[in-house]
């Protein structure tokens, strides 16, 4: 019988989420140097895909004002993929005059929750990536252009979300002229089941370009839905340091998956991540100093790393 973990990927990407996700959603604003110091240490921890921030109006997110200056900053680390989410075609200029490596358009599958949120639909989102990718080939720039369908599992304003609407925005979104599409999980209702028919769909439609998968842990599946996808060969993830992050319209939600817990049950299957756990805790702990007073999550952190750690990933490749 082949061993389960023979079928999961061999390495996963876990893109830090933390500095635009996670700080969008605490009251802290935290100044431009510490936030360089978070990228410079989870780089050295050996992270290469972070989200620094969001083009927004700076009177609607303070906490992401600085996003140019941490842009130009992490382009000075070797090799790191730098990401931006931007809610319209003025973010996706400023991104593009950033020189981000790549920026995530929003879009909600809840109609409820798009005009919530971005107060505009779906398909008015669709057709804002279009003006998007337009823009961004007149520009001769080589960004890359990720469409990310939140609330594909459902929604704390409408309730049900349809799985044939989430992939019908999904393929509208790669039609307008998206380069990678992901899915997320905006506010903890998906298990695992849902997760893998989900994603084996998503994957039969969108192939390679099907980019990450972003999952809450609202109600403690965060890290059950990620194995979810890993058995269905997504292997890609975004995690918040510490836990932190959560959605305006689901009041009580507990944030992402954590990225030090992610990168230890990745690590513990024999899954290679790059990432130095120790130095991810590190990291955690300082943070976790500059966030005094916030709410913050996670396990591995309280309990450390076990001392069978690495060797049932070392059986593995016996």
């Amino acid at each position: 019988m082949t061993h389960p973990s023979a079928r999961l990927p061999r390495s996963a990407v876990i893109r830090e989420v933390g500095l635009r996700d996670g700080l969008q959603s605490i009251a802290t604003i935290l100044p431009t140097e510490q936030k360089r110091e978070w990228i410079r240490a989870a780089y050295e921890a050996g992270q290469r895909e972070i989200e620094v921030g969001s083009f927004v109006p700076a009177r609607l997110l303070p906490q992401l004002a600085d996003t140019a200056e941490l842009v130009a900053f992490a382009k000075t680390l070797p090799n790191l993929f730098t990401s931006v989410l931007v809610p319209n075609l003025r973010g996706a200029e400023s991104a593009i005059a950033a020189q981000a490596d790549l920026m995530i358009v929003p879009l909600s599958a809840s109609h409820a929750h798009s005009l919530a949120n971005l107060r505009k639909t779906p398909d008015d989102v669709v057709a804002e990536v279009a003006k998007i990718r337009a823009a961004r080939d007149a520009s001769g720039s080589r960004i890359l252009i990720e469409g990310g369908v939140g609330t594909a599992f459902g929604c704390t304003l409408q309730g049900l979300v349809d799985r044939s609407e989430v992939l019908r925005l999904m393929q509208a979104l790669l039609d307008a002229g998206a380069d990678r599409v992901s899915i997320a999980d905006t506010v903890g209702y998906a298990d695992p089941g849902m997760v893998r028919d989900l994603f084996e769909d998503a994957v039969k439609i969108a192939g390679d370009r099907f980019w990450c998968g972003h999952f809450h842990d609202t109600r403690g599946l965060g890290l059950a839905n990620v194995y979810a996808a890993l058995e269905v060969g997504v292997h890609r993830f975004d995690a918040c340091l510490a836990g932190i992050g959560g959605c305006p319209h689901a009041p009580g939600a507990s944030g992402n998956v954590s990225t030090e817990d992610l990168a230890y049950m990745l690590g513990s299957m024999g899954i290679k991540t790059g990432i130095d756990i120790d130095q991810l805790l590190a990291l955690r702990a300082r943070v976790a100093e500059w966030l005094a007073g916030e709410t913050l999550h996670g396990s591995l952190w309280q309990a450390g790393l076990p001392k069978t750690f690495g060797l049932a990933a070392q059986a593995l490749s016996a």
